[in-house]
């Protein structure tokens, strides 16, 4: 019944749905065999369970996988970010936001909703946690406006919401994004937001890059705003 809804809201909406699945193994060999965009993934499931189907399905490259979350899966969704998910939703959310989610993952975003935001990051301060935070393999190789982005991605931010912040465009944060990813190793943002919150990451500024906006001068060179 669940699956017929959300069918029938995707279609009317205009995007196509390619196949189905019960459980985490059919989800991973349909992702496989039919190559979707998207993977709508539910977390709780019967034989393989949805974190486990995420891993498989972004480590085959089959899909990006948006989940659908209940209020008491705060662990799960843990699981899922270091898993690769590219984004997650609660499943009561409404139909607009579910096929915006969609498409903007398709698109190469992630998507947080908030209320889920707040209790994975709740549940990720209250876990235990080593004396000295994991080193983050390619960190060193990010430039401050890198690390600007990436400070952004953690917090939940489109690309739209990060180039406004920044005082960029939009194609200039998807090419910081796509660095970050190569330098990182990340599958996905999600993934290299999950990432430096692990290593608990200051996204702080380089002493060598001025993270200022940069503006085009008439004689064809740039100048830094001041």
């Amino acid at each position: 019944m669940i699956r017929e809804g959300l069918r029938m809201i995707l279609e009317t909406h205009g995007v196509t749905v390619v196949g189905e699945a019960g459980d985490g193994a059919a989800a991973i060999r349909n992702a496989a065999a039919l190559r979707p965009d998207v993977v709508l993934m539910d977390l709780r499931m019967p034989g393989v369970d949805g974190v486990e189907a995420t891993r498989r399905i972004v480590a085959d490259g089959s899909a990006e996988v948006l989940v659908l979350t209940s209020f008491d899966e705060d662990e799960l969704v843990l699981a899922a970010i270091r898993a690769g998910a590219a984004g997650f939703l609660l499943k009561t959310t409404e139909a607009a936001p579910l096929v915006d989610a969609v498409r903007r993952v398709a698109a190469g975003e992630g998507v947080l909703d908030p209320r889920v935001t707040r209790r994975a990051l709740a549940a990720l301060a209250q876990a235990p946690q080593s004396t000295a935070p994991a080193p983050l393999p390619g960190l060193e190789q990010l430039t401050a406006r890198e690390r600007q982005v990436l400070d952004a991605m953690r917090a939940g931010r489109s690309n739209a919401g990060i180039a406004a912040r920044l005082g960029i465009s939009v194609p200039t944060v998807k090419t910081h994004v796509s660095s970050i990813l190569v330098k990182l190793g990340a599958e996905n943002r999600a993934h290299a937001a999950a990432l430096a919150r692990d290593a608990q990451l200051d996204a702080g500024v380089g002493a060598t890059d001025d993270p200022r906006p940069e503006r085009r001068a008439s004689g064809g060179g740039s100048v830094r705003e001041r």
